[in-house]
């Protein structure tokens, strides 16, 4: 089931299945997000949860029991239940079942909350621990824009832009098993606030920022000025994905936590940026998407 949040400056489509966005769509007819296209990449804004990205061959221990989840966890195609409405808000639940605990062993209730403002759109994500023992878990968000927004454009022609200068050492990606290898890093910026899209970028998968001074970028065109700006200030990792062929997308992925590191163990609370919600204790974190 889909529902339609509006208000003068934008028009939002959201599924139950997996909460995910399906569009946004300006008050002048520009769609920012990719529309799941294929045959390149068939998603359009994930929600990634209990983990993200890849574990060592699927598979990690922890204080609650084995853990055996795919790539960026379950809840992508999870039937949530949409529990508030109105024209400018939506609330989504999911909560663990039988089938969760066979792989994830724990009791939780994930709510997303998609709330318009003006031009802008927030993303909350609140995850409560409803068991008797402490939860670890990463969760993060999975957006995909359209480049170019502008008929006419390239994708060459889109800034990527932090807030402020940085300096970027980024892990590689073992392309073999999709774990983050940050004993061999890139370096993609030097003291500087923004790179030029091109999809050699990709080749490597992801470019992951784990140590940046930003919490807010920009995704805009030279030519035309229009993109999308991504504030993520409760979110200490933040990648940018896109395929490395001719893909006319690229994500923006605000993350707490991340794939398995080649220099971690497969203990889950062991992973990088994990969150560990002690028995009654819920998480919260947003991030806020502002189109123009």
């Amino acid at each position: 089931m889909q529902i339609t949040l509006k208000n003068e400056f934008l028009t939002v489509v959201i599924d139950t299945r997996g909460a995910e966005l399906q569009s946004v769509t300006s008050a002048d007819g520009i769609e920012y997000l990719w529309d799941g296209h294929a045959p390149y990449w068939n998603r359009r804004s994930p929600v990634l949860f209990p983990t993200i990205g890849a574990l060592r061959d699927g598979f990690a221990v922890s204080d609650g029991g084995d853990i055996r989840l795919p790539k960026h966890g379950f809840c992508r195609s999870a039937p949530f239940v949409l529990i508030q409405a109105d024209e400018t808000s939506a609330t989504y639940e999911y909560t663990d079942t039988p089938e969760t605990r066979e792989a994830y062993p724990y009791a939780f209730r994930f709510c997303i909350h998609y709330a318009l403002e003006q031009n802008r759109l927030q993303v909350t994500y609140t995850v409560a621990n409803t068991g008797e023992k402490p939860m670890p878990f990463c969760v993060g968000g999975h957006p995909a824009f359209r480049v170019p927004l502008v008929e006419g454009e390239a994708y060459t022609d889109y800034i990527v832009e932090f807030d402020e200068p940085e300096t970027a050492d980024c892990p590689t990606v073992n392309l073999s098993n999709s774990l983050v290898n940050d004993l061999v890093c890139n370096r993609l910026l030097t003291e500087q606030t923004s790179f030029r899209l091109h999809h050699v970028l990709f080749r490597g998968d992801a470019l992951i920022f784990d140590d940046l001074k930003s919490s807010g970028v920009k995704l805009y065109s030279e030519k035309s000025g229009r993109g999308v700006r991504m504030d993520f200030a409760d979110f200490p990792i933040f990648a940018v994905w896109s395929m490395p062929d001719d893909q006319p997308f690229v994500c923006f992925e605000p993350w707490q936590g991340g794939a398995t590191r080649e220099s971690e163990d497969d203990v889950f609370e062991h992973k990088k940026g994990v969150v560990i919600n002690a028995p009654g204790e819920t998480y919260t974190a947003s991030y806020m998407l502002t189109m123009f």
